[in-house]
């Protein structure tokens, strides 16, 4: 019988890729049973779900860092998103890994996050009695949230990927363990690069002890990071860096975090969207019927708590929806005459 073109692309796999990659055809498969498609892999239909759903969609409207900057040019979650993509595929692909698996995990790493960043983030987490991991969060999107309480159906692999994309996390694939060292990479350059746009510190300001081993610019930290990690991993079952490539990279990451994720004018905001985001959690708590119809379903139907389907709704919402949202519930009206 004559292979069809999946079956073909498997088996090229099978015989380029490295030995410690995951191959497609060894996938421990979806929840629910799919016939396969006859030009697609697993992975690469996981990453065209992804895409087309709607909580990809609404990325470009979530906050990275910087809450309504004025400026088109500063980062969003989604171009956070397409970065750690580019710089996961690039090391996967290098590796000779799979790299159909690691663009599926880059691109649903953060499907979960909340209008606002971790500032809604750490609010949700306070409100609901359940808890609220924008990484748990993504793996709910993806098998829960998405078609009306029936996900993605996405492999076991990708979910995995999904969910211990954290600095503490241990993913089961070698891709999974690219997208986890990506992220970081990614957020710590192009942060970088936006807080010198808004004036925060310029090139000249960030620790000789860090630029001297990582590169003066942003492009020569990245190619630095990227290039270091491919020679410290290359035909072996770990993805690692130098030591003192690491330590520089952390101690930029501690640097960054004293000086723009809690800095007074990079978060000027915040307070005010983490009171956006307590009020309408605690509108919808004592409002169920006011959330769509698909979300009560949630409750009355699958019988999800109302704690976790309001979390649901909110970390759904883009920046501007739950502004709207906010300003429609709790701002007066003016007079139409």
């Amino acid at each position: 019988m004559e292979l069809n073109i999946r079956q073909r692309t498997e088996l090229i796999e099978k015989e380029t890729f490295s030995k410690y990659a995951s191959l497609s055809m060894n996938s421990k498969g979806r929840d629910r049973y799919e016939d396969e498609c006859s030009i697609r892999t697993v992975y690469q239909r996981d990453r065209d779900r992804i895409i087309h759903s709607k909580a990809f969609r609404r990325l470009v409207h979530k906050t990275q860092v910087f809450l309504a900057p004025e400026g088109d040019h500063y980062r969003t979650r989604l171009t956070h998103t397409l970065e750690v993509s580019q710089i996961a595929r690039t090391i996967s692909k290098a590796l000779r890994l799979n790299e159909d698996l690691t663009e599926a995990i880059a691109l649903g790493h953060d499907l979960g996050h909340t209008p606002f960043g971790h500032a809604g983030e750490a609010v949700l987490d306070e409100m609901c009695c359940e808890g609220f991991k924008h990484n748990v969060q993504s793996v709910r999107v993806v098998e829960f949230i998405e078609n009306s309480g029936r996900g993605l159906n996405l492999t076991k692999e990708v979910r995995d990927g999904i969910l211990n994309h954290g600095t503490s996390s241990n993913p089961s694939t070698l891709e999974g363990h690219v997208v986890r060292l990506a992220d970081k990479i990614a957020y710590i350059n192009h942060d970088i690069d936006d807080s010198i746009r808004a004036k925060i510190f310029t090139e000249d300001s960030i620790p000789a002890v860090y630029t001297d081993i990582l590169g003066h610019s942003v492009r020569s930290r990245l190619d630095t990071l990227v290039h270091d990690v491919i020679k410290n991993s290359f035909d072996t079952d770990r993805i690692s860096m130098s030591g003192a490539v690491l330590n520089a990279m952390m101690g930029l990451r501690s640097w960054m975090f004293k000086n723009v994720y809690t800095n007074e004018v990079a978060k000027s905001e915040e307070v005010k969207a983490k009171h956006m985001v307590r009020e309408l959690y605690k509108y919808y708590m004592n409002n169920i019927d006011a959330l769509p119809a698909e979300y009560r379903n949630f409750i009355y139907g699958f019988k999800q708590s109302k704690e976790r389907t309001v979390c649901d709704y909110i970390a759904g919402m883009s920046d501007r929806y739950s502004i709207e949202k906010f300003k429609s519930i709790f701002v007066p009206k003016s007079w139409k005459i």
